[in-house]
């Protein structure tokens, strides 16, 4: 039998029986939604979310999590709470003081890591992204120090929410004070688009891309003072 359109605007489906025009505009409806992407929300008390919106860590766990203004400002005291407010500021560091030798001091396989202070183990921590994600490398601290004699805008680092940020791939020397989500936003692009055993054309595009980026956010701070 065949479909067919009945005089009281009805849609009839052969085999089934009659559904209203009504009906078949809520289902409609119900399959739009199913293909919208999925809203964002606070990770605290789930308010909807626009593009861009704070992030927190939770320093014992490493976790980021997203939230509103109205969470995020709970945790913008710096007292001692669960999670801690991630800035958005980048400084780009155009005059970093960084030799060969102090950098192979650190004993990091990779030319590209991020160093931040975590304030768990009340120490400098090292990381490396890498095609399996970060990976964590010991740190020479003598090394470390000396660096930051050099350079003393590091001490000015928030514990476990900002990260020295330095890539010297490819005769690159690229320094920034960065969120420390920056620095994982570059470990997921690393490890979502590097293939083969060099990474690939796209993987490396993306990374300057991602770095030219950070060049227009930033703020440049000038010549490092010695202390």
């Amino acid at each position: 039998m065949k479909d067919q359109t009945s005089n009281n605007n009805e849609v009839v489906v052969s085999g089934n029986k009659p559904a209203s025009n009504a009906d078949g505009l809520d289902l409609l409806r119900r399959f739009i939604r199913a293909r919208s992407p999925a809203i964002e929300r606070c990770d605290l008390c789930g308010a909807e979310l626009g593009p861009e919106h704070p992030h927190l860590i939770e320093p014992g766990m490493r976790k980021i999590v997203c939230a509103c203004q109205a969470c995020a400002i709970l945790f913008s005291s710096g007292a001692e709470t669960k999670y801690r407010r991630i800035p958005q500021t980048v400084r780009y560091l155009p005059n970093f003081e960084l030799t060969q030798s102090q950098w192979e001091g650190l004993m990091i396989p990779i030319s590209m890591a991020f160093f931040f202070k975590n304030s768990v183990t009340d120490r400098m921590t090292v990381i490396y992204p890498s095609p399996a994600g970060p990976t964590e490398s010991l740190l020479d601290f003598e090394s470390w120090d000396e660096i930051v004699n050099c350079n003393p805008v590091l001490k000015e680092l928030e514990p476990d929410t900002e990260a020295l940020l330095v890539n010297r791939v490819r005769d690159s020397a690229d320094y920034f004070i960065v969120p420390i989500d920056e620095c994982y936003r570059l470990v997921g692009l690393i490890r979502t688009k590097w293939k083969g055993l060099a990474g690939g054309t796209e993987v490396w595009t993306a990374i300057n891309e991602f770095f030219g980026e950070l060049r227009k956010r930033s703020t440049r701070v000038g010549k490092t003072a010695h202390a």
